[in-house]
């Protein structure tokens, strides 16, 4: 248990600064975190992006914050500068808070290790 509340007390945290400096204080949820690390890793600035680009860098952030854990790892980047990622090991099943924990762990180790 005592893991989990330090998840949350860092998520939280995390999630207010991310909020001030990107959102004007509005609260941002993982979906938009996701958003904002897959801009990073592509590494292209604040485009417009079409829906289909969105999903896509929301795809780059779940590969990019999952490769220490070994799921995923880098495998080219195409001529568009689009990084594209292969599947090492399936995601575990877990369960729906089990899943949203270890996302914010995940989340919560990229920007320790990324500023």
């Amino acid at each position: 248990m005592n893991s989990t509340f330090t998840i949350e007390e860092k998520y939280s945290q995390l999630v207010k600064k991310v909020s001030e400096q990107f959102a004007d204080g509005d609260i941002m949820k993982i979906e938009s975190i996701l958003y904002l690390i897959g801009v990073q890793e592509l590494g292209k600035g604040f485009i417009q992006f079409s829906k289909d680009d969105k999903i896509n860098l929301m795809h780059i952030a779940v590969c990019k914050i999952f490769e220490p854990y070994g799921y995923y790892r880098l495998s080219t980047t195409d001529s568009d500068g689009w990084p594209h990622y292969e599947t090492l090991i399936p995601l575990p099943s877990l369960a729906l808070n089990e899943q949203t924990n270890l996302m914010k762990e995940a989340v919560i180790k990229y920007f320790e290790q990324n500023g």
